[in-house]
């Protein structure tokens, strides 16, 4: 990495000892699948709850299988969201399957599911259903478009959400193809909101003693997220159109080219303005009447990036990002993860921790990213291997050996349907 990234990046100290767990004594019991809901249940165990990752004995969550790139004998997509969990593999539609499942439900304090609206699963394993049949039972429901309207059968994945919902008309470079997020953002807000529910919900049960049935979609999450976006459609009625690394609200405040690369420039005021002219000796363009306020910028946006890209290509990434970080202007290179995690900021705040698997030994993962009075929530088990807890979880429910075995390989001949 460079040195001037590296002075970028602080030596900010952060905690990595751990403290009791938040929900320490909550037990979930994950009947998702993919990423929006185990992504809910991973946080939920982080935090310290019991999480039983239920699985089809026929090879579990399909995400041990999205790969490569595969570490041992699991995608590294499943390793990413399912540590501090336990597994156990039933198949949910046999009657015996059901069966376990319900009285692993009976002694939870949350459910998480993704069943598809309408599959044979959403209709054995009903939300509202499971929320009147056990009073105190949170349960979370994840779909693709919501519980209501048109769309509310019909599948789909991240990307379809990325798309229905608008992020994808958003992003991308002005006049060019849409494109989709490197990130899973339809899946993770969902998750994040989802999580949001949960916690509400189990501090509403704390106060009354009654459970809650809680939904939350992909799509709904989108638009959630929209927040500037939308409000200013709302004011105008004009449809926004793609702006690359820009802003829709903001000038300068986007990617630029250097010499060797790119790296980001974020004015967020007037005062940043003018420091900026300062740092790259540009007084011309401080004193142009175009660019005097914010205002003036982004309605001359074309005109003032075509001026900085002039001036800025002159130098390199290095050299811009130090002289403008002693100017006061908040400026970055654009960093990959190799050198994310190299990075001495991330390795003061513990953001990466390693925990030991069984089939691959140890196993870095990133840490959750909330700490209590400077304590970081425990990564205590690796992403568990299908099935590994099937004796232990099923022999507490009251089942013998035999019963075990037969609950835990038994297969029904139906096509297995995914969660969405």
């Amino acid at each position: 990495m460079r040195e001037a990234d590296t002075a970028q990046c602080g030596l900010a100290q952060g905690a990595t000892r751990h403290r009791p767990a938040p929900l320490k004594g909550i037990r979930v019991v994950d009947l998702s699948k993919i990423l929006a809901g185990p992504y809910v249940t991973m946080s939920l165990a982080d935090l310290g709850a019991d999480v039983i990752k239920v699985e089809h004995p026929d090879g579990g969550d399909p995400t041990r299988h999205w790969g490569p790139p595969f570490n041992g004998p699991d995608a590294t997509y499943y390793l990413a969201t399912n540590r501090n969990k336990r597994s156990v593999t039933l198949d949910l539609k046999s009657p015996d399957g059901q069966e376990a499942v319900h009285r692993l439900i009976a002694g939870a304090d949350v459910v998480v599911e993704n069943f598809r609206p309408g599959s044979s699963l959403a209709r054995v394993f009903d939300h509202e259903a499971l929320s009147a049949t056990y009073p105190k039972l949170v349960v979370l429901h994840v779909s693709a478009f919501g519980e209501t309207g048109p769309l509310r059968a019909e599948p789909g994945y991240d990307m379809v959400a990325q798309a229905a919902a608008g992020l994808m008309s958003l992003t991308g470079e002005p006049g060019g193809p849409p494109v989709k997020a490197g990130y899973a953002m339809g899946d993770l807000s969902a998750a994040l909101f989802g999580v949001i529910g949960v916690l509400s919900a189990l501090v509403e049960r704390a106060r009354t003693g009654l459970g809650q049935c809680v939904t939350t979609s992909l799509y709904e999450s989108q638009l959630a997220l929209h927040i500037n976006w939308a409000t200013g459609y709302f004011a105008t009625g004009e449809t926004p159109s793609r702006l690359g690394s820009g802003h829709p609200s903001l000038v300068p405040y986007q990617a630029y080219p250097a010499s060797d690369g790119y790296f980001v420039i974020a004015v967020g005021n007037d005062q940043l303005w003018q420091r900026l002219c300062e740092v790259i000796d540009r007084a011309d363009l401080a004193a142009d009447p175009r660019f005097t306020t914010n205002r003036d910028r982004v309605n001359h946006r074309k005109e003032l990036n075509a001026e900085l890209d002039a001036t800025l290509s002159g130098d390199t990434v290095s050299n811009w990002c130090g002289a403008l970080k002693s100017g006061g202007v908040p400026a970055t290179s654009i960093r990959t993860l190799d050198e994310i995690y190299s990075c001495p900021q991330t390795e003061a705040l513990g953001m990466v921790t390693t925990v030991d698997h069984p089939a691959v030994g140890p196993l870095d993962q990133v840490a959750f990213p909330v700490s209590y009075r400077g304590s970081r929530p425990e990564v205590r088990t690796a992403p568990p291997m299908l099935g590994q807890h099937n004796h232990e979880v099923l022999a507490q429910l009251g089942y013998e050996d035999e019963a075990i075995r037969r609950l835990t390989h038994s297969v029904t001949p139906e096509p297995r349907e995914e969660e969405f």
